[in-house]
């Protein structure tokens, strides 16, 4: 499964253990010393961030190399009170806890990507990715972003995500293990692996071969997307009750899913295709985010990279007695890999 981390700042002491697991993702993805030490302060800015400010607050660090090549992604939500002031929170020197102020700016600095959406009295979102040097960046079609967790006090999601890319062509995968826990997360595992190893690019067939695999699991609810490298349509089979939503404009449409459970009970698995455009957007999640989501909550984020749209929904929408899985993918518009987008 995709490795991911979120670690809830709770505690002063998770500071510490925010840096130590961005540092062994950073190293994991091949960055040098010094990149290293750049993730280990960024992380360590953006729990501290959330400790002295937030209401209730996560980070969440995933590597980047599944989607774009080697590199890091460290997203802080925070659900509160948001900032004051948002320019002037990004100047060094300023600060409205009596410290050096210099944190958010030298997030700022050290990324290669950087983005901030904040509604006073209501929280933020802070986003940072950096990329190693050293390793050639991926050039694809669609981006994606993914934001998740496990329940509370869990140490493992039932819920998982991979993609594939195929000739240009984008293959996604969302699953939700019934329940939470181990158990859960063994059989989302076993989703991700039939749909890594398997050779087929179509969803029902991937949807069918993910349902033989999950047998002896608990189960799990499934969903798979293929939208082709002309980005005309977009494919979609699933069984149980994953999410997916295609956004064109202010227009959404939902795709539909079959009643059943991966591993267990498939009587009907049937693709069904929808139109994409250059301008849509694909969202996918599990029930851990609401289904009463709605356009409004994303629109000032509309256009930002897909990992704040996500983010931004997580946050407002999330549901706290389960695993979270959302995940957001558009086409790749090459304008929003300038950094420092706040």
């Amino acid at each position: 499964m995709s490795l991911s981390y979120c670690v809830a700042i709770d505690d002063p002491s998770r500071v510490a253990e925010s840096r130590r697991l961005a540092t062994d993702v950073a190293r994991l993805e091949g960055f040098s010393e010094q990149e290293i030490s750049n993730a280990a302060i960024v992380a360590s800015e953006l729990a501290s961030n959330l400790s002295k400010h937030a209401k209730r607050g996560e980070l969440h660090i995933l590597p980047l190399s599944r989607c774009e090549g080697a590199g890091i992604e460290m997203v802080s939500v925070d659900h509160g009170p948001g900032f004051t002031n948002l320019s002037d929170s990004m100047i060094d020197g300023h600060s409205s806890t009596g410290t050096s102020g210099t944190g958010l700016g030298a997030v700022r600095r050290l990324s290669d990507q950087f983005d901030v959406h904040s509604v006073r009295d209501s929280g933020s979102v802070l986003i940072s990715r950096m990329f190693s040097r050293a390793a050639e960046r991926k050039q694809r079609n669609f981006e994606i972003g993914v934001v998740g967790r496990p329940l509370r006090g869990e140490t493992a999601s039932g819920d998982g995500w991979a993609v594939r890319f195929e000739g240009g062509s984008l293959l996604v995968l969302v699953v939700d293990g019934l329940g939470h826990g181990l158990m859960a997360n063994a059989a989302a595992n076993a989703a991700v692996e039939s749909f890594e190893n398997s050779k087929e690019t179509g969803p029902e067939l991937l949807l069918r071969g993910i349902h033989q695999a999950a047998r002896g699991t608990r189960g799990a609810a499934v969903a798979v997307v293929r939208i082709g490298s002309d980005a005309g349509e977009v494919r979609f089979a699933g069984l149980g009750n994953i999410s997916g939503v295609v956004m064109t404009g202010t227009r959404t449409q939902s795709m539909v899913s079959h009643y059943g459970t991966a591993g267990h009970e498939g009587r009907i698995m049937r693709e069904f295709v929808y139109p994409w455009s250059r301008e849509s957007l694909l969202v996918m999640h599990s029930d851990g985010l609401s289904a009463n989501w709605n356009y409004e909550a994303i629109r000032p984020v509309r256009h930002s990279m897909p990992s704040m749209i996500g983010a931004v929904l997580y946050k407002e929408f999330g549901r706290d007695r389960d695993d979270a899985c959302v995940l957001v993918g558009k086409y790749n518009d090459r304008s929003q890999l300038s950094s420092g987008s706040a």
